[in-house]
């Protein structure tokens, strides 16, 4: 059972029914005693880091999820905003994240008159830096929906799973021991996500 971690910051709808069409069980939680005690987490995110940050904080879920995944070693996947929470500190806000993974969360910034916009929006490729049972027997030439103004920045290379380029390359997935984020949606990517909800659901944990 993968529990979907709500702390008013993402699609969980979504998200528990790409688990369920990869042929996985999910609910949706928000109560630190069974975020602590999950099998396998999903943190999912759209929005403002500083304040989903104070979110997790607010609702004892900090703590929880530290229990969950440092203590325990539980699974977890995060999606977008989630995945930047994994990161030490980010620009937006100002704020400290959950720093279980060695990078920083900084904005996207181009010249003006630049064709790049922010936020990145839209359908793009990613590029794996090394084999990750998430990344196995994906469709020929996935692409993934992204949307975001903010993207990880990584101080440790063996932390970066995948790499997308806007402008230049950034880190679009990261995997350590038994974390792993995307900065991509596979809720809305359709058979490329499903592939990866798919691989998390049968190959990890």
């Amino acid at each position: 059972m993968i529990t979907v971690v709500d702390y008013d910051a993402g699609n969980v709808g979504s998200v528990v029914n790409i688990v369920r069409k990869a042929g996985g069980q999910a609910h949706v939680s928000r109560d630190p005693e069974v975020i602590a005690a999950a099998d396998k987490l999903i943190l999912p995110g759209v929005g403002h880091f500083a304040r989903a940050m104070e979110r997790l904080h607010g609702a004892g879920m900090v703590a929880a999820l530290n229990e969950a995944v440092i203590s325990r070693k539980a699974p977890i996947l995060g999606i977008c905003l989630g995945m930047q929470l994994f990161s030490k500190h980010s620009e937006e806000g100002d704020a400290e994240g959950l720093g279980w993974v060695d990078a920083r969360t900084v904005q996207f910034r181009f010249e003006p008159g630049s064709a790049l916009k922010s936020p990145h929006m839209g359908w793009n490729t990613i590029e794996p830096t090394r084999a990750d049972p998430l990344l196995e027997a994906l469709p020929e030439d996935p692409r993934f929906y992204f949307v975001h103004s903010y993207y990880v920045t990584s101080d440790n290379d063996a932390e970066v799973l995948a790499r997308t380029t806007h402008g230049a390359p950034f880190v679009s997935a990261v995997a350590r021991d038994n974390i792993w984020g995307t900065q991509f949606h596979p809720e809305k990517s359709h058979r490329y996500g499903l592939g990866i909800i798919r691989n998390f659901v049968e190959k990890i944990g």
